[in-house]
């Protein structure tokens, strides 16, 4: 029996619907089914994504949710909770009993940011609390900032942002790497060492850092590095090969091709669910090439079919 699509992709984030335009494009018949929890939901806007820097996230996945559907592609609000089958034959449960067929899968489930346990931290994630310098250090270049090292990669996050800001101060009382204190000493940056308690809203629009001395220090932003925990269990449960990062000791990765191809036929995994320093504008390229190539796949085997089926040789 022919599967009812070409093409299942599960997460409708910036990949997910980049794959899905490339396919949708070649006139392959595609579903997209997305839960509705994109990665950055709690930010205000996004920023660095050529053409749309500044905008709503909400904004950008709703251009891309028109674009995709007047090529064709189909939506669906859900999740996808089981897929099994081979290259040709695939099969996804949804969470509500339903169930699609297709003949190519794409995984583009993002990641969870797990934020360390400070009281407050949660409340101002993406408002006054970032983590990536790229994302938004430029709204707050030239201000007073915090970093709150509650991690060893603290130490390069603070370095990183030291071309944005001469007012750089890093809170906590972890160790860093020592070439990260150093450098981060020489450009200027301030280290104050001592538990962080919390941290509030201030009245001004910033933030307020308490510490374990009793100390309240009030910057205009704080950064902080997240653990990353890509939504990656669908790929593991499809026997999709895993490699130990050469960068991020302790953690470990589905392993993706430059096509975002998985070691299993058939299966493709783009964007954050494996490469967890991928931006938007990243993952969205990611998800168009594997629609690329997902497409140029299935037109080969639809000409070695029909070689096969007339008895001529498709080389």
């Amino acid at each position: 029996m022919q599967p009812e699509y070409d093409a299942i992709i599960v997460g409708g984030g910036a990949a997910g619907l980049s794959a899905a335009l490339m396919l949708g494009r070649s006139r392959r018949r595609v579903v997209v089914v997305d839960s509705g929890l994109p990665r950055n939901r709690a930010a205000a806007h996004l920023h660095g994504y050529l053409g749309s820097d500044g905008i709503e996230p909400a904004e950008l996945l709703a251009r891309g949710r028109r674009e995709v559907t007047g090529c064709g592609v189909k939506l669906l609000d859900g999740r996808v909770t089981d897929i099994d089958g081979t290259v040709g034959a695939f099969t996804a449960a949804l969470e509500d009993g339903a169930a699609l067929t297709g003949r190519r899968v794409v995984i583009a489930t993002g990641l969870i940011d797990v934020l360390p346990d400070v009281p407050g931290l949660v409340e101002l994630w993406g408002q006054r609390v970032f983590h990536c310098p790229y994302c938004h250090g430029w709204e707050l270049r030239d201000r007073s900032l915090a970093v709150l090292a509650l991690d060893p990669w603290a130490g390069h996050g603070a370095v990183m942002l030291t071309p944005l800001s001469a007012d750089l101060t890093l809170f906590g009382d972890i160790s860093l790497a020592p070439h990260d204190e150093r450098a981060f000493a020489a450009r200027g940056g301030r280290i104050v060492r001592q538990q962080i308690t919390a941290i509030e809203p201030s009245p001004a629009g910033g933030v307020l850092v308490r510490l374990v001395d009793g100390s309240v220090h009030e910057r205009d932003g704080v950064f902080v590095t997240p653990r990353p925990l890509p939504n990656d269990q669908l790929l593991r449960a499809l026997g999709c090969a895993v490699t130990s990062s050469s960068v991020y000791q302790g953690f470990d990765f589905v392993e993706a091709g430059p096509t975002g191809e998985t070691s299993v036929p058939g299966v493709y995994a783009v964007g954050n669910s494996v490469d967890i320093s991928a931006q938007l504008i990243q993952a969205a390229a990611a998800g168009a090439k594997a629609g690329q190539h997902i497409a140029t796949d299935l037109l080969h085997d639809e000409i070695e079919a029909l070689f096969l089926a007339s008895g001529s040789d498709a080389s």
